[in-house]
């Protein structure tokens, strides 16, 4: 148990890094524990519907919450190249949604 707490904290760690990383003009705020990570979008950005709905398209399922917040809970087994694919993913969606 020691070891799968251990495990999921470092890939948590590296999504939550990558996802600060990402440079778009939509996104307020990136804060976490663990896996459970939460995005948040200015109000200009247009609602989190519209980036989950991108996401979803790109292969990557999450839940808009409170209008302007993305909440973003992989499974405790995702793998460092799941989470690397996965960041090129929020990466597009989060700076040009439309294109989904």
């Amino acid at each position: 148990m020691v070891m799968a707490r251990t495990r999921y904290r470092a890939m948590g760690a590296r999504l939550l890094a990558g996802l600060c990383q990402i440079n778009s003009p939509a996104v307020k705020e990136v804060r976490g524990r663990g896996l459970m990570i939460a995005i948040e979008l200015h109000p200009q950005a247009g609602g989190a519907r519209r980036y989950c709905d991108a996401l979803r398209l790109r292969g990557v399922l999450c839940k808009d919450t409170h209008d302007h917040t993305i909440r973003v809970s992989p499974p405790l087994v995702i793998t460092r190249d799941e989470i690397d694919w996965a960041l090129i993913q929020f990466d597009a969606a989060l700076t040009h949604p439309e294109a989904g």
